[in-house]
């Protein structure tokens, strides 16, 4: 496959933190995770997931399982066996505890039984196949890993979101999600939603103008562009990752899984 410059939800992201966020935000995390992912001691943490990572791909497994046998969802064991299946007992007792409940939680109101689902993703088939988009004479790889679509009564494609934890639902996403549909099925209608499978919040329905999409199309456009541009920096002066990448120590030390091979992190490792 042709190299090209790509973006995605994920990098729009690390670009920049949704509004009222950005005293989370750290372009340095961007530059391990982007420009230094293949050094051995950055590897090894990218392929760490953190403890929200891990219950966000096993409560999305668990969804997967109950809907491949459709009967789990009618068995009054149904949860144990899916628990089972997750191999739930091996891992940490935080990721055991919230994956049950959200498996609990699920067979209690399984909001997408009964839906003629289209795709049902669970979140360990790797890199989805790039979407390729022309913006003028630029050309650029969209990549949206998409958790679920299903086809709403009236034919609209419905993209549906899982989430975990305690965040609140970022609209771009479903902007990006929404413009992956429209190359993706160019002749349906879609709308897009968030769903917590801890809390079980719904979002509002979110839909896009084809202005919207075309602003949108832009904009990751000037992404992809950054994003090569920054690359192609690091690569001819490692040195000066600290500028390309400024880190802004403090909060967003908090939650990073680089704090261990970052100099500029204030938060205290555990003894």
């Amino acid at each position: 496959m042709m190299w090209r410059p790509y973006v995605s939800f994920n990098i729009w992201s690390q670009f920049a933190s949704s509004v009222g966020k950005e005293y989370w935000h750290c372009d340095m995390k961007r530059g391990f995770s982007r420009a230094r992912k293949k050094e051995p001691l950055v590897k090894a943490l990218l392929e760490q997931d953190t403890i929200p990572q891990h219950i966000g791909l096993l409560a999305q497994k668990g969804i997967s399982e109950f809907h491949q046998d459709i009967q789990l969802l009618h068995q009054s064991d149904g949860v144990d066996i899916v628990v089972k299946k997750l191999r739930l007992y091996q891992k940490p007792l935080e990721v055991q505890q919230r994956v049950i409940k959200i498996l609990e939680n699920y067979y209690q109101s399984p909001i997408l039984l009964g839906k003629n689902i289209l795709q049902l993703n669970r979140g360990d088939e790797g890199i989805p196949k790039p979407i390729l988009i022309q913006q003028g004479n630029y050309f650029f790889n969209l990549f949206a890993a998409i958790d679920c679509i299903f086809i709403e009564s009236d034919g609209r494609l419905h993209i549906l979101d899982f989430k975990t934890g305690t965040s609140d639902f970022d609209r771009r996403q479903a902007f990006v999600y929404l413009l992956a549909a429209a190359y993706l099925y160019p002749q349906q209608k879609a709308v897009a939603s968030f769903y917590n499978l801890e809390t079980g919040k719904h979002s509002e329905l979110i839909t896009a103008t084809n202005g919207q999409l075309k602003a949108l199309q832009e904009k990751l456009a000037q992404i992809a562009q950054e994003h090569q541009k920054e690359l192609q920096r690091y690569k001819k002066n490692p040195s000066e990752f600290a500028n390309i990448f400024p880190a802004n120590p403090g909060i967003p030390c908090r939650n990073c899984q680089f704090t261990s091979i970052c100099q500029f992190s204030q938060f205290e490792l555990p003894v």
